[in-house]
């Protein structure tokens, strides 16, 4: 197998993501793309007519993101009518995959210049808004898994490994607190870029919007949990409420203390990212310098009613694929979908908290959930550089019962 190198990534700011109360809700999903990918050129200096592809996530591919949301950003952006482009799926994974389906296409030899990343929207389309739900409504997939909301898994995660409801909003409260001396620092200013509107030219967006500085523990701790009477409600097909289902998949948790609130959890935003994959025959030929290499990558399939459990098996499959121990790893991103996901992921692979989200997560900053795997790639890297360190792991949990994570070295 060949490199795949890593030329540049950019980033967009998020936006917060309520119609009419964020920066970004304006704006359609299809130029905010297409802002990152000419962003990504320009920086690059690449020219554009030499991208074989554009492999994009998007998770909720309805209404504006609908209509393959990657070649009509392409299209917006200006860039050549040759370059196409595909839109992805992996769910919160699916930033991540887009870029390793793309070092995938480089490493095969069967491209040489490729250009990943994702979007998402969510002022304009909301958590389910493809209206498929979590199985796509087929009765006889549930009977053999019923797959209960997410927010249920989390909870029902926190039971079985004992994690409290006080060490979730510490965890929580860090994340705000690190992506807030992160911002003070400017150590995002690497990978973003301003939003601008396309019609008058002026700025809408150049700071992330969604981060709560002023957070509390105090402030955490009177949150209401947030999936308790979510849980409770009557769904199945004798009664049974989301709890019971997930009960009777996990009976040794006996019950679920649901331990989660808007605090500790992914906040919803608008943003998008873009990173530029080569081949070494690329780079050699036009005479660019990388920034990493993908070292190697890996996707993994758990059970799918605990479904939030699989970056640990997943990261531990991509160290085994790269020859490496979890202690090689200098810096890990492991997305915070939910507190309980990165407590979890550390406890399970033995991880140095130290080294883990050192600039904050979704938490803090917002999960925009096509292109968040793709942000934080960026981030890892621009954060390898600035403390001059080698290699990176990231990794997100997936709706489904499902994980993404690829390891990247600086060069």
């Amino acid at each position: 197998m060949g490199e795949a190198y890593i030329i540049d990534a950019v980033r967009t700011p998020r936006g917060r993501g309520k119609m009419g109360k964020g920066a970004l809700t304006g704006l359609h999903p299809q130029e905010l793309l297409a802002q990152a990918l000419n962003r990504l050129a320009d920086r690059t200096g690449i020219d554009r007519e030499l991208v074989d592809d554009v492999v994009a996530g998007c998770v909720s591919q309805v209404n504006d993101q609908g209509a393959n949301v990657a070649r009509n950003a392409v299209l917006a952006a200006g860039w050549p009518t040759s370059v196409g482009a595909v839109s992805l799926n992996r769910f919160c994974g699916s930033g991540l995959q887009a870029v390793n389906f793309g070092a995938m296409g480089v490493m095969s030899g069967a491209q040489d210049l490729v250009v990943a990343g994702g979007v998402e929207s969510m002022s304009h389309n909301g958590l389910g808004a493809d209206g498929g739900g979590t199985d796509g409504g087929n009765v006889r997939l549930r009977e053999r898994f019923f797959q209960v909301p997410q927010g249920i898994s989390a909870d029902l995660i926190a039971t079985l490994f004992d994690f409290s409801r006080e060490e979730i909003d510490a965890f929580a409260l860090e994340s705000q607190r690190k992506a807030a001396v992160a911002v003070q620092e400017g150590r995002f200013a690497g990978a973003l870029f301003p939003v601008m509107d396309p019609e008058t030219g002026q700025v809408l967006l150049e700071a992330d919007e969604y981060p709560r500085p002023s957070t509390t523990l105090e402030g955490l701790a009177a949150l209401e949990p947030a999936f308790a009477a979510f849980g409770a409600k009557p769904i199945g097909p004798n009664g049974e409420s989301l709890d019971d289902i997930a009960l009777a998949a996990y009976p040794q948790a006996k019950e679920i203390r649901h331990v989660h609130t808007a605090g500790s959890a992914s906040g919803i935003v608008d943003g998008a990212a873009a990173v530029m994959l080569a081949s070494a025959d690329f780079v050699k030929a036009h005479g660019i310098k990388p920034r990493a290499r993908i070292r190697s990558l890996a996707t993994l399939g758990t059970e799918p009613v605990i479904m939030l459990t699989a970056p640990a098996p997943t990261s531990a499959k991509a160290l085994k694929k790269a020859g490496m121990e979890v202690g090689d790893v200098d810096l890990w991103e492991i997305n915070e979908a939910f507190g309980v996901v990165p407590l979890q992921t550390i406890r399970e692979l033995g991880i140095d908290p130290a080294r883990v989200n050192v600039n904050g997560g979704a938490i803090a900053l917002g999960h925009p959930l096509g292109a968040t795997g793709a942000m934080l790639l960026g981030t890892a890297l621009d954060e390898l550089e600035r403390r001059g360190l080698a290699t990176a792991l990231i990794t997100l949990c997936i709706g489904g019962g499902q994980g993404v994570a690829t390891v990247i070295e600086r060069v």
